[in-house]
């Protein structure tokens, strides 16, 4: 038996068909979004905006599935007949505005150039005065809405951005008969479902960027909604009263998609989940593991058992019953830009020239930790945790005139590792275990200065996930627990996921010299983030020249 996992990450598609017995993966295909600058629909007048357009999840979709399923077809015993099963899963918060028939404002002719009548893409953050006005409302009125998203609520999110089209597009607002979550309308479009209300919602996008919970009746009350605006408690009731965990399915595979795709019709659909959220389940999370996918951005993810009880942890994406795994809280934190800031780095930088960067890169692993005397803050594209803070922007501080480009490159590696270690330290404060850490995706497979880098900073062993693919294989897994090739996600994860052989270890020399670095890396971090609006930052630059005199000579 076979199952399919579709991710949609926020370049592009990727499709992959894999082995239920032992994960195995037999063909993959990954398709970039046709429109917009690789894939994202931006405007020069706001750098705030990022949009995608739906049919290029369709366009992604079909080539996507078809491509992963010729090279599988090259594998003696593989059969498209013998699928049982796919999931999939997306970036996220990234709401679509659609009509009463289920389908994208942007698909029609009337809409089809309008931004805001396209897919609201999990890193727009245009809605971050609407998100400061949701966080206040709820602190005075209903503060166990926040209490369980770090007690504030973000512009990356869903009600932030569907109240900002209201306020900035009324019309388009006034089309939408109601808003999905991609990763809800892809698998309700492989179901043939054609009315919004009966799109089965994941409990991860609901519970982690809607302020849904089951404890307070779902969705917030009409009441609260009606404080923000009157014309949201409206949407509420074509929106959804029930949100599901990975135990449920979106549906079966209707006819008119099984004929495009070329799978048996009537296979069961997982439901969707975030990328990260199945890409935890891809690297076999279980109680005590931090999964790091890295990506764009990094999103990290852990759970706990259902059975215990999770404090609330300010400053975090969320604790959410059955987010990730059924039967566990999931745990969601993560930063706002990481890959973002590398590609900036290769594409302005290095003006796309992959000498120019392997070279920096060669030159800056030579570096010694502190050596450079630069420190930066990693917040290129705001800070998604601890600070939930989109109008904060990256640093670079201590250069001078003999300052080179290998040294700001790791510069800022280093600074998305300090970032990376206070969510581990913001997590770990308030009792949830992380005894290991597993990253997937390009970059943890790929840069190994990066994964030392980290291990030193954080004091963490890096593992990383077996697959290249881990959240598309987590949408597998889940596919294949629905379809029955395994009776429950344990036993799944532990047939189909594992880990690389390679680790990446912390070592005592440059974990102490980080240390000191860290400690400054804080104080900038407190101080730009309005955590210690007193702070004297007065000794800081000449505290970096110290460092770097001491690694210097070697002390």
């Amino acid at each position: 038996m076979f199952t399919l996992g579709i991710d949609y990450g926020t370049n592009s598609v990727r499709a992959l068909v894999v082995r239920c017995a032992d994960g195995r993966e037999l063909g993959s295909c990954v398709v970039n979004y046709p429109s917009g600058r690789q894939g994202v629909l931006l405007d020069a007048r706001d750098h705030h905006l990022a949009r995608q357009h739906p049919g290029d999840y369709l366009f992604g979709l079909e080539k996507s599935v078809r491509g992963a399923l010729a090279q599988a077809r090259k594998t003696r015993g593989f059969d498209a007949r013998k699928v049982v099963g796919l999931g999939v899963d997306t970036t996220g918060s990234s709401p679509i505005p659609v009509d009463a028939g289920n389908v994208p404002l942007a698909l029609s002719p009337q809409w089809r150039k309008n931004l805001n009548a396209q897919c609201w893409l999990w890193k727009d953050h245009t809605g971050w005065r609407e998100a400061a006005k949701i966080t206040a409302a709820a602190a005075k009125h209903r503060p166990q809405f926040i209490a369980k998203c770090g007690n504030t609520y973000s512009s990356e999110w869903f009600w932030a951005k569907i109240w900002h089209c209201l306020n900035t597009d009324p019309k388009v607002f006034a089309a939408a008969h109601s808003w999905v979550e991609l990763c809800d309308w892809v698998p309700s479009v492989l179901a043939g479902v054609t009315d919004p209300v009966q799109v089965k919602r994941s409990v991860c996008a609901a519970g982690h960027k809607a302020l849904y919970a089951a404890d307070w009746g779902g969705l917030p009350d009409k009441e609260f909604l009606g404080l923000l605006d009157p014309k949201l408690a409206d949407l509420r009731d074509r929106l959804y009263t029930e949100a599901h965990d990975a135990s449920v399915s979106s549906g079966a595979l209707c006819a008119e998609w099984a004929k495009k795709l070329g799978l048996p019709a009537g296979i069961p659909i997982a439901i969707g989940e975030f990328d990260v959220h199945y890409g935890a389940i891809g690297c076999g999370v279980i109680e005590g593991t931090l999964v790091k996918v890295i990506g764009t951005s990094t999103c990290d993810c852990g759970v706990v058992s259902a059975r215990k009880t999770v404090p609330d942890i300010p400053g975090i994406c969320g604790i959410v019953k059955g987010a990730i795994l059924p039967g566990y809280y999931g745990i969601e934190a993560g930063q706002s830009a990481v890959g973002d800031i590398f590609k900036w780095w290769v594409e302005v930088v290095c003006r796309g020239d992959s000498k120019l960067h392997a070279q920096f890169t060669a030159e800056a692993a030579r570096l010694k930790p502190g050596q450079s005397g630069l420190l930066a803050l990693d917040w290129n594209n705001g800070n998604r945790t601890i600070l939930v803070d989109q109008r904060l922007t990256g640093l670079l501080l201590g250069q001078t005139l003999h300052t080179t480009p290998a040294e700001v490159y790791r510069t800022l590696i280093e600074a998305t590792a300090f970032g990376a270690r206070a969510i581990i330290e913001r997590i770990r404060e308030h009792g949830v275990p992380i005894t290991r850490v597993v990253c997937a995706g390009g970059i943890a497979e790929k840069n190994p200065l990066l994964m030392q880098i980290y291990a030193d900073v954080t004091g963490c062993t890096m593992r990383v996930a077996g697959s290249s693919q881990a959240c598309a294989l987590g949408s597998a897994v889940s596919a294949a627990v629905l379809a029955g090739a395994h009776p429950d996600f344990p036993a799944a994860q532990a047939a189909m996921t594992s880990l690389k052989k390679i680790s990446y270890k912390p070592r005592p020399a440059a974990q102490k010299a980080y240390e000191r670095l860290y400690t400054l890396y804080r104080q900038l971090h407190d101080a730009f983030g309005g955590l210690e609006q007193k702070a004297d930052l007065s000794r800081v630059m000449k505290e970096l020249l110290e460092i770097k005199e001491r690694a210097a000579i070697g002390g």
